[in-house]
């Protein structure tokens, strides 16, 4: 049967099946060579977004520019509306789906993303929120696609660090969607919700995937894909001492991509990344606890194994993607 995404919202992963995330990525591959080829696009002609900003981002809000006007549309850049303090989420809703065809939003709670598509009466797309990361699992999956010589259902992929933030519950549910074995790797405390990882096991009983939380390095043997992200979270600064004790041991350095025992697994991050000194986020956590690198060492950052930019380009045409999808003349 086709796959018709007409009008549908990207909140989650775990309201597309195997077969629509599929679509997705191999849409994702058509429209990236047609970018390549240099083919101006004019899937969205006619078309206006908005683009709602609660936390800062290069990725996200030039993957969402670049990928509308590649295509033909028009975009708002809203970083200063009234929602939430002179007007209520749900106003806010039916007012921008009046004016927009779809709906971006990047901010901190998920209750927000999923009000925008109750009341907006238009498609509205999760840029990131406190839960959940999905146009980011899209541009990892694609980028998997790409340097690994293996069907997605075959991969061994490995998340360290902070197992339960919103990146470490999107990769462990589009894992499962695909049939991938996702390895959770973290202290227990920081391992993902027992209520979400029963639900993914749920889901791999129909994928073939498998779910598996570990707090031993030696998980990650035969791993084709070490992943990781920042410890600390936008809005969580005060917490930089407690997560460095808690996750140290779990720094994706030259030690973990040997113990992998494969020499063409790939190394991914969402980026930003801590792993040198030329931030000042960097210069302030060497300063107060004395790391010179966080969740990753400069040494693997800029590796043979890191494909991290690869990565982040994949961001815009997975997103162009989901806009021509949802709301694009296909």
């Amino acid at each position: 049967m086709p796959v018709n995404l007409k009008g549908r919202h990207l909140l989650t992963l775990k309201d597309f099946t195997s077969e629509e995330i599929r679509y997705l990525l191999n849409l994702s591959k058509d429209l990236k060579a047609k970018k390549r080829a240099g083919i101006k696009g004019n899937l969205l002609d006619g078309k206006n977004i908005v683009l709602l900003f609660e936390k800062t981002s290069t990725r996200t809000r030039c993957a969402f520019e670049v990928a509308a006007f590649d295509e033909g549309a028009q975009v708002t850049f809203l970083t200063n509306s009234q929602m939430g303090k002179k007007e209520s989420i749900e106003d806010t809703a039916k007012v921008l789906g009046r004016f927009y065809d779809g709906i971006e939003f990047r901010g901190f709670k998920q209750e927000t993303v999923e009000a925008l598509a109750q009341y907006s009466g238009v498609s509205v797309w999760n840029g990131l929120t406190d839960m959940y990361h999905p146009t980011q699992i899209l541009a990892d999956f694609l980028t998997i696609m790409e340097h690994v010589s293996k069907p997605l259902n075959k991969v061994k992929f490995v998340y360290a660090g902070d197992a339960r933030n919103n990146m470490g519950n999107s990769l462990m549910i589009g894992a499962a969607k695909m049939g991938m074995h996702f390895v959770a790797l973290a202290p227990k405390a920081l391992w993902p919700a027992e209520e979400l990882v029963a639900e993914m096991k749920a889901v791999c009983k129909e994928t073939g995937g498998e779910i598996e939380l570990s707090e031993s390095i030696d998980a990650v043997k035969g791993a084709d894909v070490i992943y990781t992200d920042v410890w600390v979270s936008m809005g969580e600064e005060h917490m930089f001492a407690e997560r460095i004790k808690q996750l140290m041991p779990y720094q994706v350095n030259m030690e973990m991509i040997k113990k992998t025992e494969n020499e063409d697994v790939i190394f991914m991050h969402c980026l930003p990344a801590f792993h040198d000194q030329m931030t000042e986020v960097g210069v302030q956590v060497n300063e107060a606890h004395g790391v010179e690198a966080m969740e990753v060492t400069d040494e693997i950052f800029r590796s043979k194994y890191s494909v991290v930019f690869d990565e982040a380009e994949n961001r815009m045409h997975t997103i162009k993607a989901v806009m021509v999808s949802t709301i694009g003349n296909l």
